[in-house]
């Protein structure tokens, strides 16, 4: 079978499944097979698959078919311009969160010295690996209460050469914090509970819910969080915080009640809330 047949039918598997952009996932999943990208796939549609290939490929578009997630399958996902592994022990960094990293870096690169940062709920280690890889003098500290997710941490650090950098430390949000730090870097679970059956199958059956789900309003990590980051800052520090975009008026109210600072809400690049920020 060519490639451009094997995409027609691919892509029409995938369409009948639900999947929103079936081409393109079934033109990610072949050149996951044949090691090649995109572009150069698309300029080779007359070129015949291997019995091993199809196969291969027609296995690979049975489980997206399931709608597992496309990262899931092909075992990584790109993040501020870096190639992440991912597998369903964490949440797949979403673009949305490229935000929380720029503003990070904004603070990192005005301080005096060196920064120490916090990234609780590190997952895959997007945020933590990124801050490193473009801070080549700071430390971070990436905290999970998952062994699974720290190993993926562990697995990005190493992958992007900045492992003696990334501490990874098994904590309940902030507990197993060993110092204060200057910037705290969080983007905790903020999908309220009752939301849950109305989300796609691919996060709701595939990613791992702990690391979204914040209880009924979706505030209670969140809340916690605040709770804890006082004595966690040190005097001058900072928090960053990722909130859902319904979550801007209840967040800052928060962050107002547990601590003391100037308090700024972004939005993100289609005008929602997405980030606050709390100034010590």
């Amino acid at each position: 079978m060519q490639l451009q047949a094997a995409l027609g039918e691919g892509s029409q598997v995938l369409r009948s499944a639900g999947v929103d952009e079936a081409r393109l996932d079934a033109e990610l999943l072949l050149g996951h097979v044949l090691g090649l990208e995109r572009a150069t796939l698309l300029a080779r549609t007359d070129r015949e698959l291997t019995p091993k290939e199809l196969t291969r490929y027609r296995e690979l578009i049975g489980r997206r078919a399931t709608r597992e997630p496309l990262p899931y399958i092909i075992g990584r996902r790109e993040f501020f311009g870096l190639d992440f592994a991912v597998d369903e022990r964490v949440l797949i960094p979403r673009p949305e969160t490229e935000l929380l990293v720029e503003q990070a870096l904004y603070l990192a690169r005005r301080a005096v010295c060196p920064m120490t940062i916090a990234d609780v709920g590190a997952g895959s280690g997007a945020i933590a690996v990124a801050l490193a890889v473009h801070l080549p003098e700071v430390a971070v500290y990436a905290l999970d209460a998952s062994p699974g997710a720290l190993a993926v941490t562990a697995e990005n650090a190493r992958r992007h050469g900045v492992a003696g950098r990334v501490h990874c430390l098994q904590s309940d949000l902030l507990s197993a914090l060993p110092v204060p730090v200057d910037l705290i870097a969080a983007n905790l679970p903020y999908i309220a509970a009752p939301e849950w059956p109305s989300l796609p199958p691919e996060i709701r059956e595939w990613e791992p819910r702990q690391a979204l789900d914040g209880g009924p309003e979706g505030l209670d990590a969140i809340r916690r969080l605040l709770m804890q980051a006082g004595p966690c800052l040190r005097p001058g520090g900072a928090l960053l915080l990722e909130i859902g975009s319904g979550q801007g008026a209840a967040v800052t109210a928060l962050a107002r009640t547990h601590l003391h600072g100037s308090i700024r809400l972004m939005q993100d690049y289609a005008g929602l809330d997405r980030l606050v920020g709390i100034y010590l």
